[in-house]
């Protein structure tokens, strides 16, 4: 077999475990985000003194009428 054919297959198989390697690592950033975010969000409640029973209400009716979109500004 042709060298460069062998030296291009092996590199084929390293970048496939490294891109396997990055997919699993981009996987737990998201799932430490999310809990991150909800801790966030629990915390906001709790500050606010607000039960579950209320956020439920809070919830449905902003189904019904949504509140107006407010950007925020990326904290980076």
């Amino acid at each position: 077999m042709n060298p460069k054919i062998k030296k291009l297959k092996a590199e084929k198989e390293k970048n496939l475990r490294r891109i396997a390697d990055m997919t699993a690592r981009n996987t737990e950033i998201d799932a430490q985000v999310t809990e991150l975010e909800n801790l966030d969000i629990i915390g906001m409640v709790r500050d606010n003194e607000i039960t579950p029973e209320m956020l439920v209400e809070i919830l449905r009716r902003a189904k019904t009428m949504p509140l107006p979109v407010m950007e925020v500004a990326d904290e980076e």
